[in-house]
């Protein structure tokens, strides 16, 4: 049991434990969004992109929906966002980097993502 529940643990590190599905978990905190938005934001392609989606969706970090041929993931708990903040400060007061404690997840720039979603919202502001 104890056994299981480090393993648990290790997984859900593990599917942390990378920059770009850091970033991924950082911009859908702010909504959900679908692979093309996503790979036009990180600038990544998109089957890189979902390779990394798989990861965070088997760790049970994000969820998605089907709504047509596109599908949009979003978080699966509310807490992750504070669970990444807390993890950047005490990496902070560990190393003493000043920068990685003043860290503020960027804010990225409107997409060219041609999804329905992402074409709706830039045609209603």
């Amino acid at each position: 049991m104890v056994r299981s529940t480090y393993e648990r643990q290790a997984q859900f590190f593990s599917a942390l434990a990378h920059p770009v599905r850091l970033s991924i978990l950082d911009i859908l905190a702010g909504g959900e969004a679908c692979v093309c938005h996503l790979a036009s934001l990180l600038q990544l392609r998109q089957a890189y992109i979902s390779q990394q989606l798989a990861l965070l969706k088997e760790a049970g970090l994000i969820t998605d929906r089907k709504e047509g041929l596109y599908v949009y993931y979003s978080l699966a708990n509310a807490d992750i966002p504070r669970l990444l903040q807390e993890a950047r400060s005490c990496l902070a007061r560990i190393s003493g980097d000043e920068v990685l404690q003043n860290f503020v997840p960027p804010k990225y720039d409107e997409s060219t993502c041609t999804c329905p979603a992402c074409c709706a919202t830039r045609s209603n502001p």
